[in-house]
């Protein structure tokens, strides 16, 4: 019997379709089964390994953006730009951007606004990565239940065979106390 052949009846026997009409996570799951092989595999790895330089960075930017510490540091700097500005370099006319603080204000913007798409796209690939690991997590629910149905099919097998047995030696004693 071909590979061809034994995926399909081994589809058409677990899930009652052809091999060619499964979707990917349920071809794998059956390949797996055919080769004895593990289904399981890390979406975290998988994720990883597909991400791109800019990937990886704006998951660092959005790491250190959402953090405690970041807002905390944030805020110290700008304390310490409005109190520079606004009472010490100001006593000596050395204000470089006095009250209403215009640059900083520019500043603050400019970084919003690169900043929220950074974490947007940060969102997205977690978004990716979830959609990852629910269809990794499908395939080994569909596994271990297939697995479960097979397990049960053997159980019963061996139950009909037992059972068959039994017969067949009363059979074979009933008919020795005929004669």
């Amino acid at each position: 019997m071909n590979a061809d052949t034994h995926l399909n009846d081994l589809s058409l026997r677990l899930l009652g379709r052809a091999f060619g009409e499964l979707d990917s996570e349920e071809s794998r799951v059956v390949q797996a089964i055919a080769k004895r092989a593990p289904s399981s595999r890390d979406a975290a790895d998988i994720e990883d390994a597909q991400a791109s330089r800019g990937d990886r960075l704006a998951d660092k930017v959005a790491a250190v953006g959402g953090s405690w510490g970041f807002i905390i540091a944030f805020s110290l700097v700008l304390v310490g730009w409005m109190l520079l500005n606004s009472e010490v370099l100001e006593h000596f006319g050395l204000a470089f951007d006095p009250y209403p603080f215009i640059f900083l204000n520019l500043m603050l913007s400019t970084l919003a606004a690169v900043q929220a798409p950074i974490i947007m796209m940060s969102q997205n690939r977690q978004a990716a990565k979830d959609r990852l690991t629910a269809s990794v997590d499908y395939e080994i629910n569909l596994r271990a239940e297939l697995e479960i149905m097979r397990l049960h099919e053997k159980l019963d097998q061996m139950r009909i065979a037992e059972l068959a047995a039994k017969i067949d030696a009363l059979c074979a004693r009933m008919d020795g106390e005929a004669r």
